[in-house]
């Protein structure tokens, strides 16, 4: 591993992205896990796959994490709605999009 400042050539820092996607993959892999976990606990509670409030608290933790890393926070919540929407899409093929309305 090299840091950015280290990096002399643009292999290096392809290899570096590279490395960082595989980390960035496996870390989805390990999200994905829990989202899974999160419609069969949810089948079993009778909770919806979107909780409005659920998805907002989300992105301002996401946000508040990109500002205090140096991510800017527009950019961070753009990725996370995407990445949420899909999540509950998942959930949906679980619990059925007509599965039970929102809970607080």
């Amino acid at each position: 591993m090299k840091r950015p400042e280290e990096c002399e050539t643009m292999q290096d820092v392809r290899a570096e992205i590279d490395r960082l996607d595989a980390a960035l993959v496996g870390l989805l892999v390990e999200r994905s896990a829990y989202i899974d976990r999160a419609a069969a606990v949810k089948t079993g509670i009778g909770w919806p796959a979107r909780i409005e409030a659920r998805v907002e608290q989300v992105v301002a933790n996401v946000r508040a994490q990109a500002a205090a890393q140096g991510l800017a926070p527009d950019l961070a919540e753009g990725l996370w709605r995407q990445l949420i929407d899909w999540s509950i899409a998942r959930e949906e093929t679980v619990l059925g999009a007509a599965g039970p309305k929102e809970t607080k």
